[in-house]
């Protein structure tokens, strides 16, 4: 654990971390491309460094995969949903808050295993 954290007695840091999940997911701030760990920190008045060593402690990643998984997770519900079956990967990526399809395919990839697209296609044949 990092020293600054150390430092923050185990309530504080449970109501950060509480906090924290209400910015993202509740609220769900993911969906915005331009959201950041800067931003929530502002918005929560505390510092990134705490943001980042809460993230690492809770997710075992950073805020960036914290908020990119969540964001995989969305477009896992689109794609699994036959309400949104027009809608490309691309468009679900975007609609689930990655700016463009390059950073959608990376993150779904690192997260799954495999493309959207490959992820849609074992969807469509029952696997």
């Amino acid at each position: 654990m990092p020293e600054y954290l150390s430092r923050m007695n185990t309530d504080t840091a449970e109501e950060l971390y509480v906090r924290i999940m209400n910015e993202i997911a509740v609220k769900k701030r993911y969906l915005d491309p331009t959201f950041t760990a800067k931003q929530l920190a502002e918005d929560l008045q505390t510092n990134t460094r705490y943001i980042s060593a809460l993230m690492s402690l809770r997710f075992n990643g950073t805020f960036n995969a914290t908020i990119n998984h969540f964001r995989v997770q969305r477009a896992i519900f689109f794609m699994k949903d036959k309400r949104y079956e027009e809608l490309t990967c691309e468009e679900i990526g975007l609609t689930c808050g990655f700016s463009n399809r390059q950073s959608f395919y990376a993150a779904f990839n690192k997260d799954m295993g495999m493309t959207p697209a490959t992820y849609r296609k074992n969807l469509n044949n029952g696997q």
